[in-house]
């Protein structure tokens, strides 16, 4: 087997908040919530049939954890979320809440528009040029 980016830790204040804004606000499933003992879980979520990374919900349980929240990239763009679809997928995620920091643009590499989650983490919505082709 080749090796392959198979999950992303993504640090959140709570499992459920978490769960809560990437099922509902970008359409994600749970994969997985398993209880591992003394208030820790097993969480996973992942863009619908997604064939990529999924996001492993890691609970900020100290003070150094709680003060890296929202800041996991230094108020760079981090994560970036493919789409075959753009106007598709931005127009859902706009009717859901998602709060878009610019329009969408063209560039040369595709369309895309950054948004930010529920900790004001910086994410790209992007359907790669070679998408329609």
């Amino acid at each position: 087997m080749a090796l392959r980016l198979a999950s992303v830790a993504y640090l959140a204040p709570d499992y459920d908040e978490a769960i809560a804004w990437f099922c509902y606000a970008v359409g994600f499933e749970l994969i997985e919530d398993s209880d591992l003992g003394d208030g820790k879980r097993w969480v996973v979520v992942a863009p619908h049939r997604c064939e990529g990374a999924r996001l492993v919900i890691a609970k900020a349980t100290d003070e150094r954890q709680r003060a890296a929240l929202g800041e996991a990239h230094g108020g760079r763009v981090g994560y970036f979320l493919a789409t075959d679809d753009f106007a598709r997928d931005h127009a859902a995620f706009v009717a859901r809440g998602v709060k878009f920091l610019e329009a969408p643009r063209r560039e040369a590499y595709g369309i895309v528009a950054v948004f930010e989650d529920f900790l004001a983490n910086k994410w790209d919505l992007i359907e790669p040029a070679e998408a329609k082709r």
